[in-house]
């Protein structure tokens, strides 16, 4: 990666400038290949649900096992992605070394004759990652037998093996995709991730529709296929690294990443805790993947809340630890997550009034889960406010709060499902997400307010909160209606919440 380029995105970076305009203008670079590509490999769950019956439980097994990568990659990328953004904008003292620096310790003098600040921290954070990963693969394929036994999937260890290598790649690209991020390199981030699903996608269609190979062993093969291409893509950004490891620098980003990752393994329990538990609680065995099957299918449709988070997400990290040094940084933060919600809600309306279309997608199977997608969408967006909540102590340094505060919904979240599922299926699932998120989210705010507060617009934001409650609460109520008039009413209420959002939020600007 150029050091110009670098030197341009720190400088930008520093001056604090990025406004709306511009956060807007990367939400949507970003959204192309989140929000977007995302919706592309939704081709992916009608080909799954439609290929795979339910019966057969291999959408379950699927479901199951990507809970468990999506829980290793959070423990092997050790919240580096975001200690890269946090310590790549705060320099060492400038020439040659030995003074005292941002990070409150002596700079390296070895560190500051790499032309590039980022490269160091870059190169230090993905020899870490690269460490754990090893490390990693080393345990897997040492002791895959006990493992695939524990786990339920004694007959299948290749399952087990595809996709250990498939979370060892996907935790070394995540590094050098933030990079990409904060250098503010939007263009080559999009085009590695959408080519990634394009890839996936062709050779899904080729293989289960065409070849009529639809079992679940090609799903985890495919992928494996299409993330070592993605990887052999970074071979030329990593050959124009300044390649540099400081011990000193390791120790200050562990020291701030630790938390993080307690933070980010607790998040990410929140999301695939009740996918794990699931075939180890539900008392009929022989039918726990095909309810989790089923469950998984229908959370597909409510994940459009996440992508719109992580596109939200992608643009605002790198803006929000840049903009820390402004004077009006609390209402840079306070006006950013009254739009953030404005998004998540509408999209929440949009979903909801289309919903007896967007369940075509599934097959017919599995579309009597149906009734969790507002639930989850719910539990998502408390998920989205909380990360918004969240700068208020990684920007003072206090990630151990995150820490607490994620553990402690978490709890509440595997209390939920460890006790309700047994009784009540997957309806204890989404609502236990709801659970966790909500009591995260609520310790997150309080909290912040005490420690460094932020005034939040909360009479608007519940004026949209109320708005669109009121306008579900009409869907609902209509759901037995000719299909042609609920869709009707329903596009009658989402264009009247654009109506209000157009006159209270873009025509007095």
């Amino acid at each position: 990666m150029k050091n110009t380029q670098s030197a341009k995105a720190t400088t930008k970076s520093s001056r604090g400038g990025k406004g709306f305009g511009a956060l807007f203008k990367d939400t949507a670079i970003y959204g192309l290949s989140s929000i977007v590509g995302r919706f592309l490999n939704y081709l992916l769950v009608p080909l799954y649900t439609h290929y795979m019956p339910t019966e057969s439980g291999d959408y379950g097994i699927s479901t199951n096992v990507y809970a468990y990568t999506a829980l290793i990659l959070t423990l092997l990328t050790f919240g580096m992605e975001t200690t890269l953004f946090r310590f790549a904008n705060l320099p060492p003292a400038p020439s040659q070394g030995g003074g005292e620096s941002p990070h409150g310790k002596s700079a390296s003098s070895n560190s500051s004759l790499v032309e590039d600040w980022g490269d160091v921290v870059f190169s230090t954070g993905f020899a870490w990652i690269a460490g754990l990963t090893a490390l990693f693969l080393a345990c897997i394929f040492g002791f895959i037998t006990p493992i695939a036994d524990t786990l339920g999937y004694a007959e299948h260890h290749d399952y087990l093996l595809m996709m250990a290598v498939v979370v060892a790649m996907d935790a070394l690209q995540a590094l050098p995709f933030s990079y990409l991020r904060f250098q503010k390199r939007p263009i080559r981030f999009a085009t590695l991730k959408l080519l990634f699903i394009f890839f996936n996608i062709g050779l899904n269609v080729l293989f289960f529709v065409v070849l009529h190979k639809t079992s679940v062993f090609y799903v985890f093969a495919l992928n494996l296929v299409c993330t070592s291409l993605i990887s052999l893509c970074f071979i030329p950004e990593l050959f124009k690294i300044q390649w540099h490891f400081d011990w000193a620098l390791l120790r200050r980003m562990l020291g701030y990443s630790w938390p993080i990752l307690i933070l980010g393994v607790a998040g990410n329990l929140n999301q695939v805790a009740d996918k794990i538990m699931f075939p180890l609680v539900y008392p009929d065995k022989a039918e726990a993947n095909v309810q989790l099957g089923i469950y998984g299918g229908c959370v597909k449709i409510a994940m459009i809340m996440a992508m719109i988070t992580q596109a939200f997400r992608y643009a605002y990290e790198p803006i929000v630890f840049a903009k820390a040094k402004d004077k009006d940084s609390t209402e840079y933060y306070a006006v950013a997550m009254k739009y953030f919600l404005i998004f998540t809600l509408l999209a929440f309306l949009c979903v909801m009034g289309y919903i007896d279309v967007l369940q075509l997608i599934l097959g017919k199977g599995y579309r009597e889960g149906m009734q969790v997608v507002p639930i989850v969408m719910v539990a998502e967006i408390m998920m989205g406010v909380y990360f918004n909540l969240s700068f208020w102590y990684k920007l003072i340094d206090k990630t151990i709060y995150g820490a607490w505060f994620s553990l402690t919904g978490c709890l509440v979240l595997l209390a939920v499902n460890y006790y309700f599922i047994p009784q009540y299926s997957y309806m204890a699932c989404a609502w236990g997400g709801v659970a966790g998120y909500g009591t995260a989210m609520v310790l997150s705010y309080i909290v912040g307010q005490a420690k460094n507060p932020i005034p939040y617009p909360m009479k608007s934001i519940a004026v949209y909160v109320f708005m669109t409650a009121l306008f579900y609460a009409v869907m609902h109520l209509t759901h037995e209606w000719h299909l042609a008039l609920r869709l009707l009413i329903n596009t009658l209420l989402i264009i009247l919440f654009l109506v209000h959002v157009y006159w209270h939020e873009i025509r007095k600007k």
